[in-house]
Parts: C-alpha cells; structure tokens; sequence
C-alpha cells in the first residue's frame, strides 16, 4: 500500500471521527445534561459536524465519511471512485467512528454515571438504552418515546428498516446532485459540505422520533462497539428486538437507490453543454 493511499485511508478516518464527534456529542449534551433543548438544536450542531468533516477531508479522500455513500460511489460512479478502495474506506470510516465514540465516552464519563444513577439504570440491564443513546441509536427515540414493550410497538424492525434506507437514500440523492459536474449551475463545491450538513439536519429533524436518525452505519456501529466494550452488553448489540443491523443494512439499501435515482432519472436530464 502506498504512503499517498495510507494518507487518504488516514483523512477519510479523520473526517469521519470530526462528523460522529461533534453528532454523538451533541446527543451527549442533550440527553446527559440538557445543554441542548429539542431535536432542532441537536440537528443544527449534526449540520455543523457534517459540513466540517467533508471540509476538511474532501480535497483529500472525497469527503465521504459514509460507508452507504462510499458503496454508492463504487457502483454508479467507478471512473471517479474505484471499487476497490470500498474496504479500505469502510475501515477508515469505522475507525474513525470508534475514536469518536471513545472521545465521547472519555469526556462524558462522569455525566453519564451521573444520568444512569439519576434514572435509576443498570448499565447493560432492559432501559438503558437511554444511555446508550447517547452512542448507538434506538428505534423508537428513548428520548421521545421511553423505552419497553409499549414503545417498541410503535415502529419494529421493518419500519425501522425502511426508515433508515428512505432517509439514506434522500441523502445521496442529494450527494450526488449536488457532486455532479453538469449540474454546475446550482453545485458550488464550497457550498456543497453546508447543503449536505443541513440535509442531514432536516433530515434529523423529521424522523430522528421514529429511528434517531443514523443514515451512516459508520456513524452507528462505531460508537455502538465502544458501548458494548463499556458495559451497556446486550442493549449494545444486538440491541433491542435484535435491531443494531438496521442502521448498518437500511443506509447500504438505501444509498445505492437514491444514487440511482439521480443517475437514472435525474441526470439524463440535465443540459448537455454544461459537461
């Protein structure tokens, strides 16, 4: 392996660890403390960690800090992204959600006994995924909804499923308009890292009640591992109702659908003469 591609796997780590850092820990701030009041808030700051993160890795590995759009980016657009560098991204993008999980766990450590002992949780026991939140996602939202048999009936695998590919695939949709070269008239490349963080953003603010809202399995599954190497065992993985591999499978689903789409559908039709 070339020191040129170490250097691009390491960038794509670290603008990955930039993005979940800055959504995990606005998670942590809200639940733990309440520093952050309401879905708006927290989608605001996943809009700002977004932004920064393809900022700053994207003049070096793409900026895709997503493993659903790395895999979209292999299928329909092999001449600008090989498909051989796909698991060397994964990894990167993994690691990178790793050292941000055990960024978050270093930093809230404190707050997060604190909360556990407030609520009356046992760290790794049925309800405490209202601390695990903080890491991996849950379906419904513990925060909005609690947690339990009742809550767990209002949305099940299925529809959690399909809520994560639905939302993943709105995303790269708009990835990759906003990446296409003949659609130079509205994709500024200075401005496409703020378009996407407030895609997320909106995207958060609409159904993160319904599954926190991942549409990254780097994003989940990374911080995730942390807690179940921190004690939350099986409300870690597999999680409640067996569901940690939604947020991995949904967002793989759903990015190559909207990718297609906006090959398929979208692209055809725009102007020529801006090639």
């Amino acid at each position: 392996m070339s020191a040129r591609l170490l250097r691009v796997y390491a960038v794509e780590m670290i603008g990955t660890y930039v993005l979940v850092l800055f959504g995990t820990a606005s998670v942590a701030a809200a639940v733990l403390t309440g520093a952050l009041s309401g879905l708006g808030q927290v989608a605001a700051v996943w809009a700002v960690g977004v932004a920064l993160g393809i900022y700053v890795s994207a003049n070096v590995s793409g900026g895709h800090l997503n493993p659903a759009v790395t895999l979209s980016f292999a299928i329909f657009r092999p001449r600008a992204f090989s498909p051989k560098l796909l698991p060397g991204y994964w990894t990167a993008q993994i690691l990178g959600g790793v050292l941000a999980g055990l960024s978050v766990l270093l930093i809230f450590r404190t707050l997060i006994k604190r909360f556990e002992d407030a609520q009356g949780l046992v760290r790794g026991e049925a309800g405490s995924e209202h601390s695990a939140m903080v890491f991996g996602e849950y379906f419904p939202n513990p925060d909005v909804f609690g947690a339990g048999e009742e809550a767990g009936a209002l949305i099940g695998v299925g529809g959690a499923l399909f809520v994560e590919a639905f939302g993943t695939a709105i995303l790269v949709l708009v990835i990759f308009a906003l990446t296409e070269k003949r659609n130079g008239g509205l994709s500024r490349a200075n401005m496409s890292p703020i378009l996407i963080g407030l895609t997320v953003a909106a995207l958060i603010a609409l159904f993160a009640p319904l599954t926190q809202a991942g549409w990254n399995p780097a994003r989940d599954f990374g911080p995730r591992l942390v807690s179940l190497f921190a004690g939350w065992d099986s409300i870690a993985i597999p999680g409640p109702s067996n569901g940690f591999w939604v947020y991995i499978a949904g967002p793989l689903i759903g990015g190559p659908i909207g990718a297609a789409i906006h090959e398929y559908i979208v692209r055809p039709g725009l102007p020529e003469d801006d090639e």
